[in-house]
């Protein structure tokens, strides 16, 4: 199964859960990366972390270990 952090450029995936077992899975719940939302990839820093990522209408700088629980469909 893919992760966020595994996007490219563009890409767009639906998101299939949140690994709750991450430490900072809570807050990326909080966020509003949830199940059955889209999730697009619009930009990484110079060092591919962190990554800005467009969930909800909204642009949000996340860790790739955080992208990382969230699992893709």
């Amino acid at each position: 199964m893919r992760t966020a952090a595994e996007l490219n450029y563009g890409e767009i995936g639906i998101i299939s859960e949140i690994d709750s077992s991450h430490p900072s899975s809570k807050r990326i719940i909080e966020h509003g990366f949830t199940p059955g939302q889209t999730i697009e990839l619009i930009n990484k820093s110079i060092f591919n972390d962190p990554i800005a990522v467009s969930v909800r209408g909204t642009l949000i700088a996340i860790r790739k270990c955080e992208a990382g629980c969230i699992k893709l469909k």
